[in-house]
């Protein structure tokens, strides 16, 4: 898919990225009929950049263009090595035509989609940890420890923007009094407030909270608050160590949106939740503009056996075992 040449705004105080030149130098900013930021259209933010910095990474935010290539060469041989092969014991999983996570790093060949905290990680408390291992260690029991996407729910907010495996492409809308988002992955589509309405009583709790938006110069902002307690912040492999941790109904998001080029939007949002994490910490990443990319539905539920038959498995698992104990007796 072509890539426009696209231009970035600082991801954060607390970390310096190269600038990269506009497409147009005498780019204007498109308004909608009514005087708004157009930030319509289809956006995609496929990637290798990892989640968190890596810890070959040490104090890095930054790589320099040879070490990006490096790396993008790395995993490029990686997944031709590995395609159309699985563990021993594995069912296998899709080979990589069926994917669409990306070759290369972000425009800003940042360390990490994590800026702040400086070291890139996410400040996450070892009670949250405990959580996540428990679940994991325990979706054999149970559909209520498994992830809400693998039961085809959502992904929440923000975690659906973060990047994944495939389908990272996002189709906004806008009017006067609302934004909307529809979302590739399990097809989730988010309207967004901008008439300045009171939130939902806070006895509502939504799977994707509850957004409210508003313009802060020419930054699209959405504050989310409102969450129900039994999501996850990630849900994705590509979130690596936090997926699967929880949130709690503390949990207040801050997205924002500034369109700075034609091909890009820049996205950051800042994540709070006390009792999941000792500070709050930011994302920051560009949207790129795909006008030619095909959104499919995503049908999740439409002949969706994973549920049932990971349960299944699990139970049959437990049926051997106990066959094989009373065998020895």
């Amino acid at each position: 898919m072509t890539r426009g040449i696209c231009s970035l705004i600082a991801l954060a105080a607390t970390i310096v990225l190269p600038q990269v030149a506009a497409s147009e130098e005498n780019w204007t900013l498109p308004r909608t009929p009514w005087g708004d930021p157009d930030l319509q259209g289809l956006w995609t933010n496929e990637t290798i950049t990892p989640f968190e910095r890596p810890a070959n990474a040490a104090e890095k935010s930054v790589h320099s263009e040879k070490e990006a290539a490096a790396i993008e060469e790395g995993v490029a041989k990686r997944r031709a090595a590995s395609d159309g092969t699985s563990p021993t014991g594995s069912v296998g999983s899709y080979n990589q035509v069926w994917m669409d996570s990306g070759t290369r790093f972000l425009p800003t060949r940042q360390t990490s989609l994590v800026v702040d905290p400086s070291d890139g990680r996410v400040p996450v408390r070892p009670a949250a940890e405990a959580r996540r291992d428990f679940n994991r260690a325990h979706e054999g029991d149970s559909y209520i420890y498994m992830s809400v996407w693998d039961r085809c729910i959502s992904r929440g907010v923000p975690g659906s923007i973060f990047p994944a495996g495939y389908n990272n492409a996002y189709r906004i809308f806008q009017t006067p009094d609302y934004v909307a988002i529809l979302y590739e992955m399990i097809h989730d589509a988010r309207i967004i407030p901008m008439d300045g309405r009171p939130r939902v009583d806070e006895n509502v709790r939504l799977w994707m909270g509850d957004s409210r938006g508003k313009w802060e110069g020419d930054t699209l902002v959405i504050e989310v608050t409102n969450y129900t307690a039994r999501g996850w912040i990630a849900s994705n492999g590509a979130a690596r160590r936090i997926k699967g941790i929880p949130q709690t109904e503390d949990l207040k998001v801050v997205e924002r949106f500034t369109r700075t080029s034609e091909d890009t939007i820049q996205y950051e949002v800042s994540i709070e939740d006390p009792e999941i994490y000792t500070s709050p910490w930011k994302i920051a990443m560009p949207l790129t503009a795909d006008p030619e990319y095909e959104m499919y539905e995503y049908a999740c539920h439409e002949g969706n056996m994973a549920v049932e038959l990971a349960l299944s498995g699990a139970r049959a698992v437990e049926r051997a075992a106990l066959e094989d104990s009373e065998g020895e007796r």
